[in-house]
């Protein structure tokens, strides 16, 4: 009976051991919590208010540059909302435009002027006024990709707008403006 009590007291102890010197700090996580970054913008002007890249509004700002990041300083692309949404999200249509905004590739973001809700769903409108028709926000960074594409095509050089509803499909329309410079 003393060999069992004793047997069971070293297997304690050895377990004990185990978790304190090897398991203890693998197994626990670590959070790793950005803050979301702002990708667009209700209002235009002096008065701004950033919306975040997961639909939250982010506060208000004024046109004065201190105390912004480069990103915010520029223009971010304005969502058509004429003032501040009830709650501290957008939602509906314009979190679908956010979440299209978002998912666009870093290289094409300072393009971005504006997004607007019709009737093909979410369309993103660049400075140069080529339109990219996205329809809603599924998939948004294959038909960004789909997108981007098109406009690194040398064979294209003047077009209104991209349909990338269909992303493995995109289709080209018009000659309406022409596309900025490589850069």
């Amino acid at each position: 009976m003393k060999r069992i009590a004793v047997a069971l007291v070293v297997l304690a102890v050895a377990a004990i051991a185990v978790y304190w010197f090897a398991l203890r700090d693998s197994s626990t996580t670590t959070a790793a919590a950005a803050p979301p970054r702002a990708v667009a913008q209700i209002g235009e002007g002096k008065r701004v208010i950033l919306v975040g890249s997961d639909g939250r509004l982010l506060g208000a700002t004024s046109g004065k540059s201190s105390g912004k990041s480069k990103e915010q300083s520029s223009q971010l692309p304005v969502l058509p909302l004429k003032e501040r949404p009830k709650g501290d999200r957008v939602s509906g249509h314009v979190r679908e435009q956010v979440n299209v905004i978002a998912a666009a590739p870093k290289a094409l973001r300072h393009y971005i002027a504006r997004t607007d809700y019709g009737k093909t769903g979410v369309d993103v409108e660049f400075n140069s006024g080529i339109e990219i028709r996205f329809g809603d926000d599924r998939g948004a960074e294959k038909k960004w990709e789909a997108a981007a594409a098109v406009l690194a095509d040398p064979s294209v050089t003047l077009l209104s707008y991209v349909d990338v509803h269909a992303p493995t499909r995109p289709t080209v329309f018009g000659k309406d403006h022409e596309l900025p410079p490589a850069s």
